[in-house]
């Protein structure tokens, strides 16, 4: 098998989008073994990172991404809200970690963050820190000073997806090219914050589009720490949301999700795959499959910034049928939700 070798896993960095295409067309049960083999090279297959997600600003982002609830282009019936205080987001915080999670994420919608609002991330990403969890954010396109800013103020992640692939790329947003995000996430790299970049499927982009997607993230200069897949949630007045809700075929098949978590867990072996949005309408199979092809990281909570997640309850249910437990410890909490 090309992905292992004898001392273990290759990461590469110099895949072809062909190579990546050719691993789509893999037959199912092929493409599937393949992965869960380079996942257990690198992994505990019965382990899964438990992270949480806030929405600490709310609404009226000047983006025009197409998929999103958040931006002030369309009309979704979302007020827009100010920035959280921090006291308010450490009570958050605090609660995720009693819950179980290990990660906590702070996503504000924005398209850049302004200095003015400096102050007031860091002290809030310090105190979150000292909660003992693992810190994210995303407030959208960073200088180099700004990523140097929050570095010192003890964020660990800063999260910067790439949506799609470059070639469906102005299909899904205008307001910002694919070039600043590369921009953004070089940034992070160099201020020495791990990235988390992943992307949405099912907003009517084509296979070679999904692997266009995982051939940049996977011939970065490093591969993403946290590597999201979103199934796309519709929302109603947004271009691509009324798209897929008009037309039920645009939406990405099941066997095709596994299949893009089966790819991004062979292209890009050592990161953490994140099952996120759209988590909430898959079936309990369904998720069984991707965490067999390679995904080994969720979103609990109840809720992803402004789309549903499944309740604590049920991913206890499901963790407990599955055998799997948190990355790292067994949290006595998260298990006795299910008792």
């Amino acid at each position: 098998m090309s992905e292992i070798n004898a001392s273990g896993l290759a990461p590469r960095h110099d895949w072809t989008l062909p190579e990546v295409e050719a691993l789509f067309d893999l037959p199912f049960m092929e493409l599937v073994y393949r992965a869960a083999t380079v996942h257990r090279a690198t992994f505990d297959p019965s382990e899964i990172q438990l992270s949480q997600l806030l929405s600490v600003k709310t609404g009226g982002c000047a983006e025009n991404c197409g998929y999103c609830s958040q931006s002030a282009h369309f009309k979704t019936g979302l007020k827009a809200e100010k920035l959280m205080a921090a006291e308010d987001v450490v009570a958050k915080a605090r609660a995720a970690r009693d819950g179980g999670a290990q990660r906590f994420c702070m996503g504000a919608a924005w398209r850049e963050l302004k200095d003015r609002d400096l102050p007031k991330l860091t002290e809030m990403i310090g105190e979150v820190k000292a909660l003992g969890l693992e810190t994210c954010a995303t407030l959208g396109m960073l200088t180099a000073d700004q990523a140097k800013a929050l570095k010192a103020a003890g964020l660990d992640y800063y999260n910067h997806n790439l949506d799609t692939g470059p070639d469906y790329y102005r299909d899904v947003v205008t307001t910002r090219t694919y070039q600043e995000r590369l921009d953004t996430l070089a940034h992070v790299r160099d201020a020495g914050m791990s990235t988390c970049c992943g992307g949405i499927v099912g907003m009517g982009e084509t296979r070679r589009d999904r692997a266009g997607l995982l051939h940049q993230l996977a011939t970065l200069p490093a591969h993403p720490d946290s590597l999201p897949i979103n199934g796309l949630v519709p929302v109603s007045g947004t271009p691509l949301g009324d798209k897929v809700l008009a037309d039920g075929s645009k939406q990405i098949d099941a066997i095709e999700f596994v299949r893009t978590i089966a790819v991004a867990r062979i292209v890009c072996p050592k990161s953490m795959v994140r099952l996120s949005a759209g988590r909430e309408g898959m079936s309990r199979e369904l998720q069984a499959l991707c965490f067999m092809a390679g995904a080994n990281s969720i979103f609990v909570g109840g809720k992803l910034l402004t789309t549903p997640l499944p309740d604590m309850d049920e991913d206890s249910r499901l963790f407990q049928d599955l055998d799997l437990k948190p990355m790292g410890s067994v949290r006595a909490e998260f298990v006795a939700a299910a008792e």
